[in-house]
């Protein structure tokens, strides 16, 4: 999604929620120049690195709804996970670490469980770290013990940070995959619904809970702009079921 087209999508969020731009901006600058000094992914080198192991354009893109675990097994006995670039939204790469599925891919905010986002990019994930106006200060704590870093903004993109669309790292994940040039993606714990899971918030007292209403009005969001990949860009979206 080009800015101009993202623009409008985040001008209503911004009032939908109350939120300040110059917030998200102050966090993307944060990031911003933290990636200056550890070192940056461009979106090509990025590419370059998935194509290098996997050459497809087919995509998993892995949500942190309370279908995942069912639909991580479903893809583990009927997809071959080498033909797929396998993208994981935030916490999601808990439970594909759990499957001992490492992802090629993360897209995150850092508020899933840290010590799993830093083992998998030990293993080998590359992240895509997002700033917004409420997690400068785990931006500031956690980017530097993270390798193979493509950052990206809320905002206008500038400097090293881009912005491919998208608003929750679910959704976010989806625009990330066609920018890189998906053909064909599948959506697997993606149930834009009521209730989260400990994978979406790791301090959970259960393993399911009902979202409050601020997550459910992003789980809203979440599914309008997930629709409008499914109608304005020529890639084929799977919808596990």
């Amino acid at each position: 999604m080009k800015f101009s087209l993202w623009k409008n999508w985040y001008e209503k969020i911004l009032k939908d929620f109350n939120f300040l731009k110059n917030d998200d901006e102050i966090s993307a600058e944060i990031l911003n120049d933290i990636l200056n000094e550890t070192g940056f992914l461009t979106k090509e080198q990025l590419l370059d690195k998935i194509k290098s192991v996997k050459n497809t354009n087919s995509f998993i893109v892995f949500g942190a709804g309370p279908s995942l675990k069912k639909h991580i097994q479903l893809i583990k006995e009927e997809y071959d996970l080498n033909d797929y670039i396998l993208v994981s939204s935030d916490g999601a790469t808990t439970a594909l670490l759990e499957e001992n599925i490492i992802p090629d891919i993360i897209a995150t905010d850092l508020d899933g469980k840290m010590e799993d986002l830093l083992k998998s990019n030990e293993k080998g994930s590359l992240m895509v770290i997002h700033a917004h106006g409420n997690n400068s200060d785990e931006i500031i704590k956690y980017t530097k013990q993270f390798n193979n870093i493509l950052g990206t903004t809320q905002s206008k993109p500038f400097g090293n940070l881009y912005n491919f669309g998208g608003f929750t790292d679910g959704d976010r994940a989806i625009f990330l995959s066609v920018a890189l040039n998906a053909q064909k993606i599948i959506l697997a714990g993606m149930d834009f619904g009521k209730i989260v899971t400990k994978y979406s918030r790791p301090n959970l007292s259960n393993d399911t809970e009902i979202a409050d209403d601020i997550k459910q009005k992003k789980l809203d969001y979440a599914e309008k702009l997930t629709n409008w990949i499914c109608e304005n860009e020529d890639v084929e979206i799977i919808f596990l079921k």
